[in-house]
């Protein structure tokens, strides 16, 4: 649910005519077209007087990634964070191809379907932009997971920035904590190890979390990265 001064709206043809929806509702419209696997997909929004309800599908049973962190003692073993990991950059890949860029990664934006198997769903796409080729300057996302080209520059481009986030996830999966407190620490520190990690776990890791946006992985290249073969 959304208030209504922080509401951003999109305009939509249908039926010929111009309609006015909240942007966050036509992001999850584009993202839940056709095969949309790793998206909480939206049923229906309605415009309240002052806020605007978005009703989604929940998938059953299922938690936020933070809540499951917790639920598994704070940290999950290698073999577990990567099959998240992997859905996390498979979903984000179908939304980055379906022109839109979430923007707010991080595990309270994680839905973890559990049961036989582990399935990832992102929500909350309020901070959400459409994907251009031209870096951001607006500031929309969670301090703690902006990358120091932000708070160097106060501008971020959809792909590189969207690594870091996933970066500063994956080493809350397995170290118990955040990378970084602070800006300053994201701008300038290398983030501790206090687990034992592979060799090929720490090569992403230290990947995703390179200073300069220029030196991470593209999510393609992610897929293709060993440790999650």
């Amino acid at each position: 649910m959304n208030q209504s001064q922080h509401i951003r709206f999109a305009s939509q043809v249908r039926d010929g005519r111009q309609q006015e929806l909240p942007l966050e509702a036509a992001l999850l419209q584009i993202v839940g077209s056709g095969d949309s696997r790793g998206v909480a997909r939206l049923l229906d929004w309605f415009q309240l007087p002052e806020e605007v309800l978005l009703v989604l599908e929940r998938p059953v049973p299922c938690m936020d990634l933070l809540d499951y962190l917790v639920h598994r003692g704070a940290r999950l073993e290698e073999s577990e964070a990567k099959v998240i990991m992997r859905q996390l950059v498979e979903a984000v890949q179908g939304i980055h191809s379906r022109g839109v860029v979430h923007r707010d990664l991080k595990p309270e934006n994680v839905l973890i379907q559990s049961g036989s198997r582990v399935q990832v769903h992102l929500i909350d796409f309020g901070l959400g932009s459409m994907l251009c080729d031209s870096p951001y300057s607006s500031l929309r996302g969670t301090p703690l997971y902006l990358p120091p080209e932000w708070y160097l520059f106060n501008e971020i481009e959809a792909e590189s920035s969207t690594v870091w986030q996933l970066g500063v996830i994956l080493y809350q999966l397995l170290c118990r904590a955040m990378p970084f407190r602070n800006w300053e620490e994201i701008i300038q520190k290398k983030p501790a190890m206090g687990v034992k990690l592979s060799g090929e776990c720490l090569n992403l890791l230290g990947g995703l979390l390179k200073k300069q946006p220029e030196a991470r992985p593209t999510l393609e290249q992610i897929l293709h990265h060993p440790w999650l073969q």
